[in-house]
């Protein structure tokens, strides 16, 4: 049996986290050890590496702007407002996995949100977050954490520590303000 040495190639392509082996071939790599590994386009489509976050508390959510949960973007903005001088951020990922509930191009998801919720925390380019075209940081997200389970609805909740740890998961039905995710972002905020 041939051995492969794997190491780490020090950039990302897109939105995965790239493995090369001896033999010069690349794989995707599902089992990267933290959310920083990822670089994601943001809504306006420029790259952002999510290690620009390290050191803040995120909550990365799936949004849609014509489902039953969609109001929750007033409730994300309102915890957003409240935590974010603390090294709080929100980043929300528009998926159309569910019913076809968000099927506007960036623009216009840009605009709706900003329009109907005054939407001021980050948000990336439109993505798959289950299926044969997930997206690598779903995957990460839904396999390689100890939250495993597909995305079941739009506005699930993650929320990752300051040093890039998935911590917990909130179903779409959990609204942002509940005391059992703000008691959690209080409780992660508290540790620096």
């Amino acid at each position: 049996m041939k051995m492969f040495a794997l190491f780490v190639i020090g950039m990302v392509v897109g939105s995965s986290f790239v493995i090369a082996k001896d033999d010069g071939s690349e794989k995707k790599n599902s089992e990267a050890q933290s959310v920083f590994n990822f670089t994601m386009k943001t809504i306006d489509g420029k790259e952002k590496p999510l290690s620009d976050y390290k050191g803040d508390v995120l909550m990365i959510v799936n949004v849609a702007s014509f489902c039953g949960y969609t109001p929750q973007y007033k409730d994300l903005e309102a915890v957003y407002e409240k935590y974010k001088a603390r090294g709080f951020k929100i980043l929300a990922f528009p998926a159309n996995n569910f019913g076809s509930q968000e099927p506007g191009t960036n623009g216009e998801i840009k605009a709706f949100c900003t329009r109907n919720y005054n939407v001021t925390f980050d948000m990336f380019s439109k993505i798959s977050v289950k299926g044969e075209d997930q997206d690598p940081l779903y995957h990460y997200l839904t396999t390689g954490t100890d939250f495993k389970g597909d995305i079941g609805w739009n506005f699930t909740k993650f929320l990752v520590d300051r040093n890039g740890n998935v911590v917990a998961r909130y179903a779409s039905n959990i609204v942002p303000s509940s005391k059992e995710i703000t008691g959690k972002i209080e409780e992660l905020l508290a540790v620096k």
